[in-house]
């Protein structure tokens, strides 16, 4: 009985080690792993980097711009340089620009509040660039870590709305400041509750809040008519002369306070800049001579005050944008952005017979100086608003517009004036005409129209008109019997001063991500 027994528990302990042998090899449905896991903590698109607490925002777009009688980003045709203001057959009549964007957002917790990393980037390609060849431009980078912002951000003199008050497709609108590329700073922000806050910021202002100098302390006598041809061109100034520009010698200190309602947004900002300058010169066409010393560094601020009402009875989603700035020694404060620092136009235009054609040419500079002399530093005012209105969900139209005024003292009116009339005198057969007088000071006054339709979510199609008028103050002629002296560019011949009013527009699609 007991090798009965014995031999029954062992045959069912053989069959149970082959049934857990069999058992193991069968195959097990794993547990599930969340990969990527929402982060509801920031905001609709955000997501946990797996294995970490940091949540990781993409974003993006794609784009298409089609400009007409301005540039690729939708400048008008105001800029010789580019050919766009010469009104001759070397203008483009149109230019196209196709532009991908990247943006990467990323926020953690921490016991000093959350640390936040953002970069934005483009990729885009231009007309007149190869096949295969485009810009890749960085346009924000910075780190924001307990109130810091720390690298380049959005400068904290620029309202929230900044040039773009009522959803315009191009950064042109003048008038006020324009950082929509960021400028680098070490910023930091109070938060006061109740929509209060004030921020106090250091900003590199080495390009984008500087205007050129103009040394208007060397001689140009016995200039070459090749040297001096830029003479036509607004205040008459040699590319030495532009560059009396000196080192970047202190940043911008900049500031503002603002308050954020369901209503409106207010605020109010200041700025602080300094103004260097190379060298006195004697020597034609000489940037500056050291043993002559130099002026002593200048100091330029601009203010801006800035509302815009977002609950307005004429329909959801409608808003009202107005900024006023006023400068003294700062104007790329209200004439900044993708803009340059000269303004050039002609048109067949002209105010007196006998004519060839008429122009318009301005200059800006932060301050002029002379031998001797400090730096004369240059005040400009200006003003800009726009109406938002949405008509559906699909369909919204925006009307915008804006004036921009620039004065030049009398000290520094007369020392560009000399230097303009020192030019002319230098190019064969250069003399004035029809009551010529020199006055630098100019106004630049836009008003434009944009309407956009979103047919499905993130997707519209917009397009664009800008009318902008170059109101220079000059007067009579000016007149060469040398050939292709005007800018290198342009014929012999008699040219009135005239202002000049340039239409431009732009048609763009854009799928945001």
């Amino acid at each position: 009985m007991s090798k009965i027994k014995s031999l029954i528990l062992g045959s069912a302990a053989a069959l149970a080690a082959v049934a857990g042998a069999q058992a193991a090899d069968l195959p097990v449905k794993a547990k599930a792993v969340q990969y990527v896991k929402i982060c509801s903590l920031y905001g609709a698109g955000f997501y946990y980097i797996p294995g970490t607490d940091t949540c990781i925002k993409l974003g993006g777009y794609a784009q298409l711009d089609v400009t007409v009688n301005g540039s690729a980003h939708g400048q008008p045709a105001w800029n010789n340089s580019a050919n766009t203001g010469q009104q001759n057959r070397s203008s483009d009549y149109f230019v196209t620009r196709a532009r991908t964007q990247l943006n990467i957002d990323t926020r953690t917790a921490s016991e000093y509040g959350v640390v936040r990393t953002y970069w934005s980037s483009n990729f885009q390609h231009t007309s007149g660039d190869g096949p295969s060849s485009g810009v890749l431009t960085m346009d924000l980078g910075f780190v924001q870590f307990a109130g810091f912002t720390f690298g380049k951000a959005i400068s904290g003199f620029q309202t929230p709305w900044g040039a773009n008050p009522v959803g315009l497709n191009t950064s042109n609108l003048l008038g006020g400041y324009d950082n929509s590329t960021g400028i680098t700073q070490i910023a930091y922000t109070w938060q006061f509750g109740n929509g209060l806050s004030a921020q106090l910021g250091v900003e590199d202002n080495k390009t984008i809040n500087r205007a050129p100098v103009f040394n208007a302390s060397g001689s140009i006598t016995g200039a070459t008519a090749a040297t001096v041809a830029g003479a036509y061109l607004g205040a008459g100034t040699l590319a030495a002369n532009q560059n009396g520009t000196g080192g970047q010698h202190s940043p911008d200190f900049v500031g503002n306070v603002r308050l954020d309602q369901a209503a409106f947004t207010a605020q109010i900002s200041g700025a602080v800049n300094n103004i260097s300058a190379n060298y006195y010169s004697t020597a034609a066409g000489a940037i500056g001579n050291e043993p002559l010393g130099h002026p002593s560094d200048a100091w330029g601020y601009s203010i801006s005050g800035g509302i815009q009402l977002k609950q307005l009875p004429t329909g959801p989603g409608d808003k009202l944008s107005l900024d006023f700035t006023y400068t003294d020694g700062a104007p790329k404060y209200i004439i900044g952005g993708t803009t340059g620092n000269t303004f050039d136009a002609f048109s067949g235009e002209t105010n007196f017979a006998g004519s060839y054609q008429s122009f318009a040419s301005l200059n800006l500079y932060d301050g002029v100086y002379g031998n001797g002399g400090g730096i004369e530093k240059t005040k400009a005012w200006g003003f800009r608003g726009g109406y938002e209105h949405n008509w559906s969900p699909e369909w919204q139209t925006s009307v915008y517009g804006s004036y921009t005024r620039v004065d030049y003292n009398d000290n520094a009116r007369n020392l560009i004036c000399l230097r303009q009339g020192q030019a002319i005198g230098a190019l064969t057969g250069g003399a004035t005409a029809n009551g010529y007088t020199c006055n630098p000071d100019f106004a630049i006054w836009q008003v434009g129209t944009r309407t956009a339709w979103t047919p499905v979510k993130n997707l519209t199609l917009s397009g664009e008109v800008l009318y902008t008028t170059l109101d220079q103050s000059n007067t009579g002629s000016i007149t060469t019997t040398g050939a292709n002296l005007i800018g290198g560019f342009k014929p012999a011949g008699t040219y009135d001063y005239k202002d000049q009013g340039i239409v431009s527009g732009q048609f763009r699609v854009r799928r945001t991500w």
